[in-house]
């Protein structure tokens, strides 16, 4: 970790509502004037769009019918480690993009699901900011957790995940419920292996529950709204982070405590959450970081 050259990461699975946090944090950065460097977990994927239809038909052929996004026969887990290593140690690290769309592929005169080159950015930033699926990985190979000064999960429980997921392909990318069931299932075990653990290296989980029954994700009609849920933030030492209980249940209304070190919110307030929350946490990070 680096105090001159902070990393923050906010790490969950496909499907589990990464993009909110994200945005908590981007509002952060414009408030308080912060030039972070962004840093997206896909352009750290093993293979492009076209490759990794190919890798998967080679998996399958093997034997192999977990090989997945998720596990680190698909990812760079070395090269994000090294990039973590490197601002930490300087400030600058080595980046590229993965183009998801049209929209993203134009300004680049590429084909969506392929990398940009790799280019070398940081310098004059206040931190490196990554969101993805691997931002507290460790294996016997790479850690890219030590090298985190803020690691955030957001783990909805496992049936909710499941149901914005399928939602999510389904209206958005055009793919069929039994395609993205085949999925769920394919990636369960580089799920429980490579997904879950980083959970207990979070500094801060927030957690969504819904209230209502989603008992078999499969057949859901829609996804529980936030009026039905509850999000669970979890600190693992609110004393390092110096978490104000106290203040925090003020400021959120119908907000209690179900255990020392977790505070419970409606899920319509969970974006002003995460601002209360975090805001004093990133001042304390730069701060640190001109000291």
């Amino acid at each position: 970790m680096s105090k001159k050259h902070p990393i923050i990461a906010v790490t969950g699975s496909s499907g589990a509502g990464t993009t909110t946090v994200k945005q908590a944090f981007e509002h952060i950065f414009l408030r308080e004037g912060v030039n972070p460097v962004v840093i997206e977990g896909d352009s750290y994927h093993k293979f492009d769009r076209a490759a990794m239809k190919v890798a998967m038909q080679e998996a399958e052929q093997a034997g192999n019918h977990s090989f997945s996004h998720f596990g680190p026969d698909a990812n760079l887990f070395d090269k994000l480690e090294e990039t973590f290593k490197s601002y930490g140690d300087t400030g600058s690290c080595q980046r590229r993009y993965y183009l998801h769309s049209d929209e993203e592929a134009e300004p680049y005169s590429q084909k969506p699901g392929e990398f940009t080159q790799w280019e070398t950015v940081g310098e004059g930033t206040d931190l490196l900011f990554y969101e993805g699926l691997h931002g507290g990985i460790a294996t016997d190979d790479s850690d890219v957790s030590k090298f985190v000064d803020l690691l955030i999960g957001v783990v909805p429980i496992v049936n909710l995940e499941w149901i914005q997921k399928i939602f999510r392909d389904c209206e958005q990318r055009g793919y069929s419920t039994e395609a993205v069931t085949d999925t769920i299932l394919r990636r369960m075990p580089d799920y429980v292996h490579y997904i879950t653990p980083q959970f207990s290296r979070t500094d801060i989980n927030f957690q969504r529950v819904p209230t209502v029954d989603t008992s078999n994700p499969f057949i859901a009609r829609d996804i529980p709204t936030p009026d039905e849920s509850f999000v669970v933030i979890r600190f693992r030492d609110p004393n390092k982070l110096d978490i104000d209980f106290s203040y925090l249940l003020n400021m959120l209304d119908d907000s209690f405590m179900s255990r020392r070190n977790t505070i419970v919110v409606p899920a319509g307030k969970m974006g002003f959450a995460m601002e209360i929350i975090l805001a004093p946490i990133i001042e304390r990070v730069l701060s640190d970081r001109s000291d």
